[in-house]
């Protein structure tokens, strides 16, 4: 009898534990269906990103100020401010086309680092159907005068004023700047968190020397980026209840079976679907119920975990004992003729 690959994240019953995290495959229906045929077992679709709701509500405003001060009479001509359909409707078009065609969890994403309209578009994204939401925060802490404490502060009120306008299950995606990450996602749950995505891939700028402009740029991950995810889920996952989802990484079934035995109820998928197609997962699939099957593991609940920081041979190995250790065989290869 082979494996049962079923898990559950956050409080979604998933078929197992591969899911296609936020990019261009979520995007668009074809690949969206795509995907769900290749056997993903839930979809995160592309980010609303505050800039977006910023610029729609400069607009209207703008709209609705344009002349209205030139004679009376145009005061009535548009609605006020507050009633005016403002935002991405798109997205919530896209997100409610997106729930009812697919039979898998569709999770919706939020991207900015201000309560803004989060709080009013994350209660849109709920009434559209989405069957979680994932706070994707990108925070760039810049200013000399501001504590470290207040930066996290900052996360907190976010998670605290979503929570508490929908009831959604909330997913937070983060980055690894903090100096005491397990305190930190602690409080994270306490302020309404059900679940931690880690980690989030800050974009990094580049420069162009021709023109000396700062540049965007973006590079697909790569596999070695999945171990600083593993060191951390390790950690924590005898620290929380709340679910853990490793990103950035996971490019086969093996890197997969590796978030798995550290504790990570699921692992996302983006930058190897990019370039392979949504039919990769089929075959990460296929291998990762082959190789439990092959080591006589009944189910993904078994495996989970095995190799969390409590659970390994070696503690250590998480921790800064690893460093040292790593950074003597790495000499000793060197030496070697």
């Amino acid at each position: 009898m082979s494996a049962r690959l079923e898990t559950k994240y956050l409080s979604l019953n998933l078929r197992n534990p591969l899911m296609a995290s936020a990019g261009p495959l979520t995007g668009r229906p074809d690949t969206l269906h795509a995907l769900e045929e290749a056997g993903v077992a839930a979809v995160v679709l592309p980010s609303l990103f505050e800039e977006q709701i910023e610029h729609d509500d400069i607009e209207a405003h703008r709209l609705f100020m344009y002349q209205t001060e030139s004679f009376a009479e145009s005061l009535s001509h548009l609605p006020e401010v507050g009633a005016y359909p403002t935002g991405p409707d798109e997205y919530l078009a896209r997100l409610s086309a997106a729930k009812k065609s697919l039979g898998i969890p569709v999770i919706a994403s939020l991207n900015g680092c201000t309560t803004g309209g989060w709080v009013r578009y994350a209660k849109m994204m709920q009434e559209a159907g989405a069957d979680a939401l994932e706070l994707n925060i990108y925070m760039v802490a810049d200013d000399e005068c501001e504590p470290g404490a207040a930066v996290e502060e900052r996360y907190i009120d976010l998670v605290t004023a979503v929570r508490e306008t929908v009831t959604l299950p909330l997913a937070v995606k983060i980055g690894c700047q903090f100096s005491s990450l397990p305190n930190f996602v602690q409080q994270l749950v306490h302020a309404g968190a059900d679940g931690l995505v880690l980690f989030n891939r800050y974009l990094e700028p580049d420069i162009d020397l021709d023109k000396l402009e700062v540049l965007p740029s973006l590079h697909l991950s790569q596999r070695h980026e999945l171990r600083l995810p593993l060191r951390w889920i390790a950690i924590l996952r005898d620290q929380t209840r709340a679910s853990l989802a490793a990103t950035s990484g996971i490019h086969t079934a093996a890197d997969v079976i590796k978030a798995l035995l550290v504790g990570a109820d699921a692992a996302m998928m983006t930058s190897a679907l990019l370039q392979s197609g949504p039919g990769l997962a089929r075959k990460v699939l296929h291998e990762l119920r082959s190789w439990l099957d092959e080591r006589e593991y009944e189910s993904v609940d078994q495996l989970r975990g095995s190799m969390s920081r409590k659970n390994c041979p070696d503690p250590g190995a998480f921790e800064r004992a690893n460093y040292m250790r790593a950074l003597t065989s790495y000499t000793a290869e060197y030496r070697a003729p």
